[in-house]
């Protein structure tokens, strides 16, 4: 290396020195790149021109932030309730020799409380581009508080052995009843708009206490599959078959799915047809408003019935119309308030033949064990929730 001082030099010879020192750089680099060994290279391939298979999105834009983990508290308004004569045992393919247009009443009663705790969870398990899994245990604890009549019950239960038992309103009163379920649920898009959804549900419903569970056989099993199309970031439909006891009864339902979101990304909707069915007004990016329904319902065994080896069960089935407020609190915890009315589907029952369950759907004509009514009550839900990003 060598050092040339320019500051004695003329503007002539400066130029000339600047464009000798620029030769020799540039005979440096040359000379440095005739060495240099390409062989290193050899590992390294082109790049890969091959197309990217790109795939459509679980989401849509604009849609109410999904629940990763949620906790809440259900509660509903006093009503008046009736129930029928507890009858035995199950004759096949007759059911019960019960008039379902005037049933013999042996409870009247009120429930100035019912409701309780509830916990959802659906945890991503594999998310990738092109497969989604998401799994969760959910329960659902429902507590009653009982006023009977006092001529109520108008006469005492028996079992088929003679037996007394307690009556529905008395092991509503001191058991409630309780769901623990866990759903699975696979997102598998075909292509950039074509998309598969698969759902399963396994229940495990009755009048059990956390301390002793019921036996597993007498789980309820539910599946839905969908086909969707993703059109834009603000639309996609789907049409598909559920297996289901959201009305109480094993059943077999089409399903619909419609969610879209409005360009100014106000308004929306949020349908699962007929699991539930939203209009979405998003007020800013940190709260929403929510107007629809929700189907709930199970199959829920009553073990003090359950005899000769049967399964004795509530067939609960619950529309209930809302409205729901959700707001952020901070970071991903959201806050959701709902209030609406919960309207009785059903809640008359069945005795099954051992745990196997049978298909009534909406139009068998199997008689019911029991035929019980609700009034319809206001009902609230207040709940805190850790949403998705």
């Amino acid at each position: 290396m060598f050092l040339i001082n320019l500051g004695h030099m003329n503007y002539n010879y400066k130029i000339f020195a600047l464009l000798v020192l620029f030769g020799f750089g540039m005979n440096t680099i040359q000379a440095q790149e005739d060495e240099e060994d390409y062989s290193k290279y050899d590992d390294f391939e082109l790049e890969d021109d091959t197309p990217v298979k790109r795939y459509a999105s679980p989401k849509i834009s604009g849609m109410s932030p999904q629940k990763f983990i949620g906790v809440s508290f259900d509660a509903q308004m006093p009503y008046k309730y009736e129930f029928s004569n507890v009858t035995f045992p199950q004759s096949l393919d007759n059911g019960f020799d019960v008039d379902e247009e005037n049933p013999a009443i042996n409870e009247t009663g009120r429930a100035n409380f019912t409701g309780g705790f509830r916990l959802n969870t659906n945890i991503p398990i594999i998310s990738k581009s092109s497969f989604v899994w998401q799994s969760g245990i959910n329960f659902m604890d429902t507590r009653y508080n009982i006023r009977e009549n006092l001529n109520s019950p108008r006469s005492p239960t028996f079992l088929p052995d003679g037996t007394e038992a307690r009556s529905l309103g008395r092991i509503l009163n001191e058991d409630g009843l309780r769901n623990i379920n866990w759903t699975n649920t696979f997102f598998f898009p075909l292509n950039e708009t074509e998309f598969l959804v698969f759902q399963t549900q396994m229940d495990l419903s009755g009048n059990y206490g956390l301390d002793e569970f019921q036996s597993l056989s007498t789980i309820r099993y539910s599946a839905a599959a969908i086909y969707g199309r993703r059109v834009n970031d603000y639309f996609r439909w789907g049409v598909g078959v559920s297996r289901t006891y959201r009305v109480g009864n094993l059943n077999y339902v089409p399903v619909i799915m419609f969610d879209w979101t409005s360009d100014n990304k106000k308004w929306g909707t949020e349908i699962l047809f007929p699991a539930r069915a939203y209009l979405r007004y998003n007020i800013n990016q940190n709260s929403l408003l929510l107007a629809g329904f929700d189907l709930e319902g199970q199959s829920y065994r009553i073990d003090d019935y359950s005899v000769n080896g049967n399964s004795y069960e509530i067939r609960r089935g619950e529309v209930r119309p809302k409205l729901e407020f959700q707001t952020k609190i901070s970071g991903y915890i959201w806050a959701s308030v709902q209030a609406g009315l919960r309207y009785d589907w059903s809640y008359d029952a069945d005795e099954l033949d051992g745990d196997a369950d049978f298909f009534r759907g909406f139009f068998g004509d199997q008689d019911f064990g029991m035929v019980n009514s609700f009034e319809n009550p206001f009902f609230f839900n207040v709940g805190l929730n850790f949403v998705s990003p």
